[in-house]
C-alpha cells in the first residue's frame, strides 16, 4: 500500500507509554535503539497492509490510531488491537510468513514510521539492546493477550464489553475535568471484533449503558465513559450478569 506522503524524522518521539512507572524503570525503549526512517502518511480508513500485501516491516505510529485484524478459522475479522502514537506493530513481518492473515488500517489520519525485515535484523546485529527492547515489547503485549483470552473464555458477552470499554478509555482517552473520559468514535462493528460477540449484543448493551448514565456522546459524536461507574458495575454480581447473557444470547 502506497501511503499519501513521505517525509523524514528521528525515531525517538516524546510520545508517552500508558505502563506502569515501576516497569518504565527498567524497560528498553526500542526507538531509542532505531535508525532514522520515512514518515508515511495514512488518511483514515487507508490499508497499511492487508490479506494479500502482507506487513514488510515494523511499524511505529507517531501520529493517529491504527486497528490492527486477523481472521479467525471461519474467515471472520478479529481485531487484535489499536495502537497510537508511540505503539509498534507489524511484528508479524518478523516472522518472514507469506501469508499472516493479517490487516491494519488508519483508525483515524495517521502517520507512521517503517523498518523493513532486514533494516530490523541489521540494527539488531549492531544495537543488541534493541532486541532487548523489543523482546520485552511483545512480553507485556503477550501478558495483555493472555489476561483477554482468560476473559473471552470465562465471561460473558457484557461484561467483556464492559472490560474493552474500561481498557480503551485508559489507553486511548482523554480524562475530563469530572473524571469521565472522552474517546472517539468506535462503531459497534470495531468493538464487537474485538469483544468477540456480534455487533447486535455490542449495540443492546451500548445502549442499555447509556441510559443506565455509564456512558454517553458528545455533541462530536465521541463516547464519553465514565470509568469508575462501569467499574463498579464489573464488581456487581458476575453471577446475575451471567445470568442475563444468556438470557440475552437465547433471545437472539
Amino acid at each position: 500500500m502506497q501511503p499519501e506522503n513521505a517525509g523524514k524524522a528521528n525515531a525517538c518521539s516524546d510520545a508517552q507509554s500508558d505502563v506502569p512507572a515501576f516497569i518504565n524503570s527498567f524497560r528498553e525503549d526500542p526507538r531509542a535503539h532505531l535508525p532514522r526512517s520515512p514518515i508515511l502518511d495514512y488518511k483514515a480508513g487507508r490499508l497499511i497492509y492487508s490479506l494479500d500485501q502482507p506487513a514488510s516491516g515494523l511499524y511505529l505510529v507517531t501520529k493517529g490510531k491504527v486497528t490492527v485484524c486477523r481472521t479467525d478459522e471461519n474467515g471472520r475479522p478479529v481485531v487484535v488491537d489499536i495502537y497510537q502514537e508511540g505503539e509498534f506493530f507489524g511484528e508479524s513481518s518478523l516472522l518472514r510468513i507469506p501469508h499472516a492473515e493479517e490487516q491494519a488500517i488508519a483508525l483515524e489520519n495517521t502517520r507512521v514510521m517503517m523498518w523493513s525485515t532486514a533494516q530490523i535484523e541489521t540494527a539488531v546485529l549492531l544495537r543488541p539492546q534493541l532486541a532487548v527492547a523489543l523482546l520485552q515489547v511483545l512480553a507485556l503485549r503477550l501478558l495483555d493477550f493472555k489476561s483477554r483470552l482468560h476473559s473471552l473464555a470465562s465471561e460473558p458477552a457484557p461484561r467483556r464489553l464492559v472490560h474493552t470499554l474500561i481498557r480503551f478509555a485508559e489507553r486511548l482517552g482523554q480524562t475530563n475535568k469530572d473524571g469521565s473520559v472522552q474517546m472517539i468514535p468506535f462503531t459497534h462493528k470495531l468493538l464487537a471484533q474485538y469483544v468477540g460477540t456480534s455487533r447486535e449484543v455490542v449495540t443492546l448493551f451500548m445502549n442499555r449503558f447509556r441510559r443506565e448514565g455509564y456512558l454517553n456522546y458528545s455533541r462530536r459524536g465521541d463516547i464519553v465513559i465514565h470509568r469508575d461507574a462501569l467499574a463498579e458495575w464489573l464488581r456487581e454480581s458476575p453471577a446475575a450478569q451471567s445470568c442475563e447473557a444468556q438470557t440475552v444470547a437465547m433471545a437472539g
